[in-house]
């Protein structure tokens, strides 16, 4: 009795908070209901997390990693045993030869040139067999014109878009696979489209069927926002190289900077000779202080990734719910932490992401408004009130601001402050007339 008497104290103490945020009465049970009707697939999360939580612990001990691993090296970073070690635990986890985890790496675009441009020469051709990679690599690639493109070095590029079902054009593929193809790249997310995130799975069965055709392309996954979400990882399907950004899954929201390259040694080799310079490659970077929090987020990241799927997954039910098109839906398996929104106007975009800033640790007092950014061929909105600049690990919404207005709502340190920011948009879409609760 004494038990059930201090949860509804509880639960009473909770409300307050809750409404302390301006959330109102119809949205808080609104979103209790949904969570009761959740529970068995949050548990399901929770056991693929312990799961990748002993894999990574087993890489960190198969690897002998000690505090002296977390001294970080200055100048030429010469013998830093620590980023040695680390690239090790990134191979161990990866089951890949060898892995390449800088703090020089800026980000996930940045990691993604450079394995590009590292495995790439002039007369080769670069094949996208999941339709238009992510804005930000079309200047990169050359689709949009732009300085030191892979167009302007020779690099020819070809594209096979999805068929209207979501499913790979297999015909397609078979057809653009020719002599000069080099490099596939594989994008794992949906980046700003409204298409569904793949499986390691089926990325399992594309790399199978290009193997079939042309055994030594070199088959490249963007793994953004992927990482920790099932128990296998691309590279487990046989993918070449694995590329990703350390302030998204893997940097467990410790990582302030970074990114990683994993795969076949030869090709990874190659990426850091492009990163620092021919004839040094991996041997030098200095680390400076940023080993432990390298260390420590990547411990962390399963349990990260966890609490973000649970978030994105309460939002796809009380949206869906709404009326709202979401990817994925609100009953589908969950291969990455984003969860798209289709809100249909700029209103519903904006208000979404005012709610999501709102919940903020950080700058909560900041309204987002639509602006221009470096990479994106439109306006874009961000929300992020995070401890590292654009961490998409921690709370973030995002859309570019043009039909068909979709949202994009990733991360969460926790899930309590997920869930926390999709409350907070629900209550800013009812108070701009756009939610009927």
């Amino acid at each position: 009795m004494e038990d059930k008497k201090e949860e509804k104290n509880l639960d009473q103490e909770l409300e307050l908070f809750y409404e302390q945020f301006h959330i109102d009465k119809e949205i808080l049970a609104f979103a209790k209901e949904t969570e009761k009707e959740l529970k068995d697939r949050f548990d399901r999360i929770d056991k693929i997390a312990e799961y990748n939580q002993m894999k990574v612990i087993q890489a960190m001990q198969k690897n002998r990693v000690s505090d002296a691993h977390f001294t970080g090296t200055t100048g030429y970073g010469y013998n830093d045993i620590g980023r040695e070690t680390l690239e090790q635990v990134y191979a161990s986890i990866f089951h890949t030869e060898s892995a390449l985890v800088r703090p020089q790496i800026t980000c996930g675009t940045h990691a993604l040139n450079i394995a590009l441009f590292g495995n790439l020469r002039p007369g080769d051709e670069l094949l996208c067999p999941v339709g238009k990679p992510y804005d930000t690599l079309e200047e990169i690639i050359g689709i949009r014109s732009s300085n030191g493109s892979l167009k302007e070095y020779g690099i020819t590029y070809r594209q096979v878009d999805l068929l209207s079902d979501g499913s790979f054009d297999y015909q397609g593929i078979l057809k653009a696979i020719n002599e000069k193809t080099k490099l596939v790249e594989i994008q794992r997310s949906k980046g700003y489209q409204t298409r569904k995130t793949f499986s390691v799975e089926q990325i399992g069965e594309l790399i199978s069927f290009i193997r079939g055709i042309k055994k030594d392309v070199i088959i490249m996954v963007d793994n953004c926002y992927g990482e920790f979400v099932e128990t296998i990882e691309p590279t487990d399907v046989d993918a070449d190289l694995c590329v990703g950004s350390l302030i998204k899954n893997p940097g467990g929201g410790l990582a302030p900077i970074g990114g990683y390259i994993v795969g076949k040694e030869c090709y990874v080799e190659n990426a850091a000779y492009r990163l620092t310079a021919p004839g040094l490659g991996k041997e030098v970077g200095a680390t400076l202080n940023v080993n432990p929090s390298f260390f420590q987020g990547l411990f962390l990241a399963p349990q990260v990734v966890s609490g973000a799927l649970k978030g994105a997954i309460l939002a796809a039910n009380l949206y869906e719910k709404q009326g709202f098109f979401v990817i994925p839906n609100g009953t589908e398996p969950r291969y990455d932490i984003i969860q798209a929104v289709t809100l249909g106007t700029k209103e519903g975009v904006i208000a979404f992401c005012k709610g999501i800033q709102a919940a903020a640790p950080v700058d909560s007092f900041a309204v987002p408004e639509p602006g221009y950014m470096p990479g994106y061929d439109s306006d874009v909105i961000m929300a992020a009130g995070a401890f590292i600049q654009g961490a998409s690990i921690e709370l973030s919404a995002d859309a570019p601001i043009k039909p068909p207005y979709a949202v994009y709502f990733q991360g969460g340190l926790t899930y309590y402050h997920a869930k926390l920011g999709i409350l907070m948009s629900l209550q800013e879409m009812k108070k701009a007339g756009l939610l009927n609760l």
